[in-house]
């Protein structure tokens, strides 16, 4: 995997590719960048080039006035163009759900297919809410240094009491024994994480609702009833307001983090059967 930094008519932007063949574009979610490669699981590299850019504020790809889902697009927008990429499959995964369904609102001309993986699609949290609260105390630019150092530090310690308090916020699942394979996962998923400047922002995200009813591309909706990150009703949301949407209901282990888990590789399946121009069952 490469990983890049390219100065566009818009600003400065990292990202990274791997693979040749399809250009998959992905909106990473909240606290990541383009390291992150858990999203990627199924995707053949020597059929699919993906391509995965540090959204604004995470990275290096400076926040600057990238401040909104549109803002991040029209970054975005004009990396894909300084690349020489005509048309792109947009995979959007979380925090990033927004931004994704800006690019496909505003450049459908550069949209052959959008998926929505666990996404938010409207406004996420209120001011009011807990999880609001919290993330401004822990994440701010001033701690999320220390509050994710601590988090690599004891999942170095104790990998399994840090993936089980973990669990509880990603998946509404009765608690339960977790497979090492999936708790090494998920601390192998944190190595890359920082929120720097990218998660405040995140925060307050928001986008109209006319912008999800100009996205006319073929959608996959693909969200859990176990979600307990971003509920389940932002993919209802979706879906009555695109046009041509499916909706994969999952009902996974794992909730929010449906890459993790042995129910992962059918849903992983059923993503790319929608990729390659297969009607995916519901």
């Amino acid at each position: 995997m490469d990983i890049n930094i390219l100065k566009t008519l818009k600003g400065h932007i990292e990202f990274s590719d791997t693979g040749k063949g399809t250009p998959i574009l992905f909106f990473h979610g909240g606290h990541s960048n383009c390291r992150e490669t858990l999203f990627h699981k199924g995707f053949d590299t020597n059929k699919y080039m993906l391509i995965t850019p540090s959204r604004p504020g995470y990275g290096y790809t400076p926040l600057e006035d990238h401040t909104t889902p549109e803002k991040t697009a029209e970054l975005v927008h004009a990396l894909i163009n300084d690349l020489g990429i005509n048309k792109v499959i947009v995979y959007a995964i979380s925090a990033g759900g927004l931004s994704g369904i800006a690019f496909a609102a505003i450049y459908p001309e550069k949209v052959d297919k959008l998926i929505l993986a666990s996404a938010v699609t409207k406004k996420w949290l209120k001011k009011t809410d807990k999880v609001y609260k919290a993330g401004k105390k822990l994440f701010n630019p001033r701690m999320e240094r220390n509050t994710w150092s601590m988090v690599r530090t004891f999942s170095g310690i104790f990998p399994g009491m840090i993936a089980k308090n973990f669990f509880k916020q990603f998946s509404s699942a009765k608690p339960h024994n977790l497979d090492k394979a999936d708790i090494k996962e998920l601390i192998a998923t944190f190595a890359h994480y920082r929120s720097k400047t990218g998660f405040m922002s995140d925060l307050e995200h928001d986008i109209p609702n006319y912008m999800l009813s100009k996205i006319h591309c073929p959608t996959l909706i693909a969200h859990s009833k176990n979600d307990k990150s971003v509920s389940f009703d932002h993919a209802e949301h979706a879906y009555k307001q695109i046009p041509n949407a499916q909706l994969l209901t999952l009902e996974n282990e794992w909730g929010h983090l449906f890459w993790i888990g042995k129910d992962a590789t059918e849903t992983i399946t059923k993503i790319l059967k929608f990729v390659e121009n297969e009607k995916t069952t519901e």
